[in-house]
């Protein structure tokens, strides 16, 4: 029988995502020990979320890292457009918000959690183990005393006063702390898929939308990352009706796209995303706290996820780091957290919960957007742009480092 290896840290965190990354950094520069545990060799994994938004961009800059991120490939965007029935508005200016974090940036994950890593392994407490999968929770008493892992050299228990599950919708640390969703019901789920670029592309648009459907086009400088919405659980009928059907809704909805999308000739270049909005009634327990979306999955609506996860991270070292310095996490101190962060992620799922129902019911029909409602956008165009760059770019509560 193998025996089972055991190290202390300050924190152990389950999850190399956005969250669990951000939080390992501004741990361990506050001058903690702390593990991220990935299951996954590496962080190639399509189709994750890439938008990052200003707060997100202020953050790195108020840790010094933003200059080293910007040099990553990625695309800059000041404006959010989509293209309504034919007609093109600008959703959100994001050249109205405070400079100088006044755009939004498309950037692949793996480049970004790469980048993360990198930044956080020059800090002598940060440890990032790959390939190590989290199993369970490891107790003490009647409180969380860390995780047991599974590396490839066997069994791992990491054992530290504060355990952290940020490994996503499907958390199994969150799951084995008795913790579980309570979701709302969501009428569309979303195709992933990639498309060269046409000839003569079209500015930098999120969408274009009308009765005949709705594709998404996320600029990946060569080619755009899409989407196209879909009513929920609709994929295998999709399916049934072949590719050229298929292929033949995307040029519905954007024409110029007719020929790029000649490129999709499998199956096999289309990924399912099943879009859920759900939410831990309670994020914590003594000594553990899950964050992102282990605590509550968001839609891709608006790109927040990953930013609000990322907030989530900031709120939660801002106040843990002063008494994991002492050995301790106070479950009040816990309990905080959550209050604090529950709050706009209430807000922007209720947004994203009114989202959907509008698209839900509008496919199908001639015009996607009334005509009141292009009234609305055209007249209030400049208000608008202000208002939906401050509430998609900063959001309801960005948070800031207040420690380190």
């Amino acid at each position: 029988m193998s025996t089972v290896r055991s190290i202390k840290r300050d924190c152990v965190i389950a999850g190399g995502g956005p969250a669990g990354m951000v939080l390992g950094y501004l741990l361990a520069r506050a001058g903690l020990q702390v593990t991220v545990l990935e299951k996954h060799a590496d962080f190639l994994r399509d189709f994750r979320g890439d938008t990052i938004h200003p707060s997100t961009i202020t953050l790195l800059r108020e840790l010094g890292l933003v200059e080293r991120f910007l040099d990553l490939p990625l695309t800059r965007i000041s404006t959010m457009d989509a293209v309504f029935d034919g007609e093109r508005f600008t959703i959100a200016d994001f050249g109205t918000l405070p400079a100088p974090d006044n755009f939004l940036v498309f950037a692949p994950q793996w480049d970004f959690l790469n980048f993360l890593a990198a930044e956080a392994s020059a800090l002598p407490g940060f440890e990032l183990r790959m390939s190590t999968r989290a199993d369970e929770v490891l107790y003490d008493g009647g409180r969380v005393a860390g995780v047991r892992a599974t590396d490839p050299d066997g069994g791992l228990d990491v054992r530290a006063p504060l355990t952290v599950a940020a490994d996503g919708r499907g958390s199994v640390l969150r799951n084995d702390a008795g913790l579980y969703p309570t979701g709302s019901g969501v009428p569309i789920d979303v195709l992933w898929f990639h498309l060269p670029k046409p000839r003569d592309p079209r500015p930098p648009t999120l969408g274009y939308v009308s009765g005949k459907g709705m594709v998404l086009t996320l600029d990946r400088g060569s080619y755009y990352q899409s989407g196209m919405i879909i009513r929920k659980d609709s994929f295998e009928t999709i399916k049934a009706e072949g590719l050229a059907a298929f292929r033949a809704r995307i040029a519905a909805a954007a024409p110029h796209l007719a020929v790029p999308a000649e490129s999709i000739v499998g199956w096999d270049q289309i990924k399912l995303l099943s879009v859920k909005i759900n939410r831990l009634k309670v994020w914590h327990r003594p000594g553990f706290i899950a964050i992102g979306d282990a605590a509550h999955a968001m839609s891709p609506m608006f790109g927040v996820g990953v930013n609000y996860a990322i907030q989530d991270a900031v709120a939660l070292a801002n106040a843990v780091a002063p008494g994991l310095a002492r050995g301790e996490v106070r479950d009040d101190t816990l309990a905080a957290v959550q209050k604090r962060r529950e709050v706009p992620v209430r807000k922007m799922q209720r947004i994203q919960r009114l989202g959907h129902r509008a698209i839900a019911r509008r496919p199908g029909r001639r015009a996607f957007v009334p005509r009141p409602a292009k009234w609305v956008l055209r007249t209030f165009a400049p208000r608008i742009r202000r208002a939906a760059a401050r509430f998609i770019g900063i959001g309801f509560r960005p948070e800031h480092p207040q420690i380190f």
